[in-house]
């Protein structure tokens, strides 16, 4: 589990491709002495597990799904990923709980600059878009944000300086796919009230809230 607060920026050392799955190498100046094989860090929003570790890098497997299911799958030698290591009891709740399980790639439409902050309004599926509320907490490449406004599946958020300095939102531009992550509070909520497999009438009924 993470907070969506990016620790450090990445760069991609190696992709190799293995079958269906790959092999990322990421080095970054995060601290990684206490980083061990087995260790969950997120890597654009997408948990991973840590197979090796070295004094300033760590590869982690990808697998087939989590390729077909993230711009991971895009990534290159050279290219900048967000990093965040996995929350402990001793870490600040600094932005909403983030499991690094990536709902969809969402397709950024708009990027408009409103003065000093960046507006990205972000395109997605109906699927997952119902999962969506205004002003609440979404995940974009694993940095936790407030959603501004949502309708006809594009939400808006707002960028400020620092997110646009410490982490890889600062340059993206309209045509760039991110990663998006929605708060799982609204799939529990869903789940409880859906009338095939929570609460219903006879639900209500038998415990005394109809009659």
């Amino acid at each position: 589990m993470f907070t969506g607060i990016v620790n450090s920026a990445g760069t991609v050392k190696d992709v190799a491709r293995r079958g269906e799955d790959a092999l990322l190498a990421i080095s970054t100046s995060m601290g990684l002495d206490d980083v061990k094989i087995g260790d969950s860090i997120a890597v654009n929003g997408a948990c991973l597990t840590v197979v090796a570790v070295a004094k300033d890098s760590f590869s982690a497997d990808v697998s087939a799904e989590t390729l077909a299911k993230t711009t991971l799958k895009w990534l290159k030698i050279g290219d900048k990923v967000n990093l965040e290591r996995a929350l402990t009891l001793n870490t600040p709740l600094g932005g909403h709980f983030v499991l690094g399980h990536v709902d969809c790639v969402g397709d950024i439409r708009e990027r408009k600059e409103r003065s000093n902050s960046i507006i990205f309004g972000v395109e997605i599926g109906e699927e997952t878009g119902r999962y969506i509320v205004q002003k609440g907490s979404i995940a974009l490449d694993g940095i936790s944000l407030t959603v501004n406004q949502y309708e006809k599946n594009r939400f808006y958020v707002n960028i400020i300086p620092h997110t646009a300095r410490e982490t890889t939102l600062g340059f993206k531009k309209a045509g760039d796919r991110v990663n998006v992550e929605t708060d799982i509070l609204g799939k529990y909520v869903e789940r409880f009230v859906h009338p095939d497999r929570g609460i219903n009438d006879d639900f209500l009924s038998k415990h005394g809230f109809l009659k």
